[in-house]
């Protein structure tokens, strides 16, 4: 099949090779011309035959709004538009309702597989009405990894990416669970090699992971991540995934925990740490450190 692919950055540029390895056209546009194959995305719709199947992989937000946008006004009846983006699942309901004034389709597609996709497959989770996911059956097929899991339609509009925030919200406490463990063994002085300890982990026990091979690549190149600063970045799901949580009742405190773990990263000399000291200095006499 056919299909125009916006975005052709760290994942789409993969995501495109990996399509076209599997026989499909991909003609791709990206703002930077040296990547793309199409220099607009007037030129990338006038290249498709219909029904068109578009699909976006840009940044969340006004990114991914601009160009649904410009797309609602080029496309025709009967073509779909997949934004693969990490959207937040309200979005897509909007942007359903706004294409399907148009008579133009809307697929939620949630993508896992990083840089590491291209080779073993992209896990997929999309959301939409089932004659809308048919039409992009053949690129999901192409993309999922090898076997028969993989790629799930999760539900209606919105449930592909709801399932990746969730998705990513417990891989916010797996990492954090792993982080706290190996803090905990280079601290103590009788485990002499803390790597070699991850590495044992990754045969014949419960905890072994994709996440726990990559902490083990990770202190292979150096050993006690002397090279890197304290600091992690949040996406977003995190936080959306803490927000649904409160909206639904449904108690995460371990993916929560996580999330404020982050957040604590992103202080060299923590105020509330100040207020903890001074507290105990004032209850218990115990020593502060002047700065």
């Amino acid at each position: 099949m056919e299909l125009g692919l916006v975005g052709l950055g760290k994942m789409g540029g993969n995501m495109r090779e990996r399509i076209r390895r599997a026989g499909h056209t991909v003609i791709g546009y990206d703002r930077n011309a040296d990547v793309a194959d199409v220099h607009s995305l007037e030129e990338l719709v006038g290249k498709l035959s219909g029904p068109r199947v578009v699909w976006v992989m840009v940044p969340a937000g006004e990114a991914t709004q601009s160009t649904i946008d410009r797309l609602a006004e080029l496309l025709e009846p009967g073509d779909v538009v997949v934004d693969g983006g990490n959207s937040r699942w309200t979005d897509d309901e909007r942007h359903a309702e706004e294409l399907a004034a148009k008579g133009i389709g809307f697929v939620d597609c949630g993508v896992s597989g990083g840089v590491w996709g291209l080779e073993n497959g992209y896990a997929l989770m999309y959301g939409g009405d089932a004659e809308n996911v048919a039409k992009v059956q053949p690129v999901f097929d192409a993309l999922k990894p090898e076997g028969d899991f993989g790629s799930v339609h999760a539900g209606k509009v919105g449930a592909g990416h709801f399932a990746k925030m969730v998705h990513n919200g417990i891989e916010y406490a797996m990492m954090q669970a792993y982080a706290e463990g190996w803090e905990l063994l280079e601290k103590v002085d009788s485990v002499e090699n803390v790597r070699e300890v991850f590495r044992s982990w990754q045969e014949g026990t419960v905890i072994r992971s994709w996440l726990l091979d990559l902490a083990v690549n990770a202190l292979d190149d150096d050993e006690h991540l002397d090279a890197l600063r304290g600091y992690a970045q949040d996406s977003g799901e995190g936080r959306w995934t803490v927000e649904a949580a409160i909206d639904n009742a449904v108690p995460l405190p371990a993916i929560t925990a996580s999330l404020f773990a982050r957040f604590a990263s992103r202080q060299e000399d923590s105020p509330q740490m100040k207020m903890i000291a001074a507290l105990r200095n004032q209850f218990g006499g115990h020593a502060v450190e002047k700065k």
